[in-house]
């Protein structure tokens, strides 16, 4: 009897200690995800081959996508021809899932090209905005403070960083995801695989 007790126990361990390395596989990966460009910054940067649909047909369907990612400013034509770029943020969490809070927002640059037969995009230009509690019990941002997120070790610790990249990284590749869906329909196309080190000044 206790040595069956004792084999569930073990048994027990290895399921928690299997679940938590899933769990730092997944986290990982999301993080793998962001990218240091030509300028030391990080970007989530791809570029997709071998498209189907029109090019002009791509820039006004990814225009519109654009325009649902910040309801206040319209996406601004680039120097390229099929080129716009557009400003955004969403919100990072601090805590657990059960008491977690708004800990700042993540602002951001989206820049996108059509091309014939393919496209590219970039989010980049993330700078952090802190919240703070104001004296009604809401969490409002911290007036006068954006800090690029390369200099987060300025003011935070190594935990409070990776979650912040985490979240940032989680919400890249959903957007990329909604960014697919409004190019292709519902036919989504599989995309090249991503580099760790990225020229986005090159094709």
């Amino acid at each position: 009897m206790r040595m069956a007790y004792l084999y569930f126990t073990d048994m027990k361990k290895l399921m928690i200690c299997f679940v938590l390395l899933l769990c730092s596989g997944y986290v990982m990966a999301q993080k793998d995800s962001l990218q240091m460009d030509e300028n030391n910054t990080y970007v989530y940067y791809k570029v997709v081959n071998q498209v189907t649909v029109p090019e002009t047909e791509v820039y006004r369907r990814a225009w519109d996508f654009a325009r649902n990612l910040n309801r206040n400013s319209r996406p601004e034509k680039g120097q390229a021809e099929h080129a716009f770029n557009i400003s955004g943020s969403f919100l990072v969490y601090s805590g657990t899932s059960l008491m977690r809070k708004e800990s700042g927002a993540v602002s951001y640059l989206f820049n996108f090209q059509a091309a014939d037969g393919r496209y590219r995009f970039k989010f980049g230009n993330f700078k952090f905005i802190p919240y703070k509690r104001d004296r009604y019990g809401n969490m409002v941002p911290v007036s006068g403070i954006s800090t690029p997120i390369e200099k987060l070790a300025d003011a935070y610790t190594q935990k409070e960083r990776d979650a912040y990249f985490d979240q940032i990284a989680a919400n890249c590749i959903y957007l990329d995801k909604l960014l697919k869906q409004a190019i292709y329909g519902t036919e989504i196309k599989k995309v090249p695989a991503k580099a760790i080190k990225v020229n986005t000044g090159k094709w």
